[in-house]
């Protein structure tokens, strides 16, 4: 089974696949952070890096699905390959930080790729306000992060949710995270646990 993780920012994804991932014993897929080739140059110039991210996000995303499918075990993503498409590429574009040209190549090899994989058995969707995704990015400490701008946030925020209030590939549980601190409290977790058993023993 394919469990994905899907938020802005900040939202608090990798927190939550790692917290899930011990309670149910599930395999993890993480976002490639660390080793990622073009981040720190895209958060420094975002112009010049926007297409090479996206491409380079387009094809380990891809990737990770093509391994989850050849799994026989349950998985969680952290993030999906919709996100890059339906929300970061576009904001890109929008605020001209992508070329039309860049954007369209872009987004015909992703229909390309859509159309070789399936959508996750549920989508867990994080949703947070600007004042709460900036609070947890500050609190992570990357240094590359610091350069964020507020009104950056607020456009992919905006974009999240149009995204999931058409999402139709799935199921969908979303979480409140202005009003659930999974990460600290063991109560609000259980709400979210209570959440996806629901969920799944419809699944099965």
């Amino acid at each position: 089974m394919h469990i994905a993780v899907g938020g802005n920012i900040g939202a608090g994804k990798t927190t939550l696949t790692e917290l899930l991932s011990k309670h149910y014993g599930w395999q993890t897929h993480y976002e490639d952070v660390d080793t990622n080739p073009y981040l720190l140059d895209f958060y420094d110039d975002m112009q010049r890096w926007a297409f090479n991210l996206q491409v380079y996000y387009l094809n380990s995303r891809f990737t990770q699905i093509q391994e989850i499918k050849e799994s026989e075990k349950t998985i969680i993503q952290d993030r999906t390959i919709y996100e890059d498409a339906f929300i970061f590429a576009p904001n890109l574009h929008s605020m001209g930080l992508m070329t039309t040209r860049d954007f369209e190549n872009y987004f015909s090899l992703f229909n390309l790729l859509e159309s070789f994989i399936s959508a996750p058995d549920l989508l867990i969707y994080l949703r947070a306000s600007v004042p709460k995704l900036v609070q947890n990015i500050q609190k992570r400490g990357r240094e590359y992060e610091e350069s964020i701008r507020i009104d950056y946030l607020k456009r992919l925020n905006e974009r999240y949710e149009a995204w999931i209030s058409t999402y139709d590939k799935g199921k969908v549980l979303i979480v409140d995270i202005d009003e659930n601190s999974f990460h600290d409290n063991p109560e609000d977790f259980g709400k979210i646990i209570n959440m996806i058993d629901a969920e799944l023993h419809g699944l099965f």
